[in-house]
């Protein structure tokens, strides 16, 4: 694989992970299905839930509903490292996310700090994520944002 290829590929899989929290903190919920995700993803939240292959609509579905009340949500990533396969790769990227509820009494954000392990494939419209797990390091603030 020629250097060019492989940098044009490393910045196209960053970007895809990029959108992926972007869009999810300006809730483009539509652009998560048809720019970021494969139809189905291997998904783990972090939090206890199962570990499985679950199709992206359900996802972002999810995702739409619990961040709905809230006024702000904001993700920073970086420490992209990633492990090219010819048309699939492996993503670490380490990430911040504030979650914003100006009415909470007991303080208004919760910040959750963590790693991801993070899975793309080449397809015929680009790459897209095809693996999303999460692994939560540290809750900061109000974890219920009650």
């Amino acid at each position: 694989m020629s250097e060019t290829f492989y940098l044009a590929d490393r910045f196209a899989i960053i970007e895809v992970v990029t959108r992926m929290f972007v869009y999810t903190d300006q809730k483009r919920w539509d652009e998560l299905l048809t720019e970021v995700f494969t139809a189905t993803v291997d998904f783990d939240g972090g939090f206890g839930g199962d570990v499985t292959v679950r199709p992206a609509a359900d996802i972002v579905g999810d995702w739409r509903t619990g961040l709905s009340d809230l006024d702000e949500v904001h993700h920073q990533a970086g420490n992209y490292l990633v492990d090219l396969d010819g048309d699939t790769a492996a993503v670490h990227a380490d990430a911040i996310a504030v979650h914003v509820k100006n009415d909470a009494a007991n303080g208004a954000t919760r910040t959750f700090v963590g790693s991801y392990v993070i899975g793309a494939e080449r397809t015929a419209a680009g790459w897209r994520v095809d693996r999303f797990h999460y692994h939560l390091k540290i809750i900061d603030g109000n974890a219920d944002l009650t």
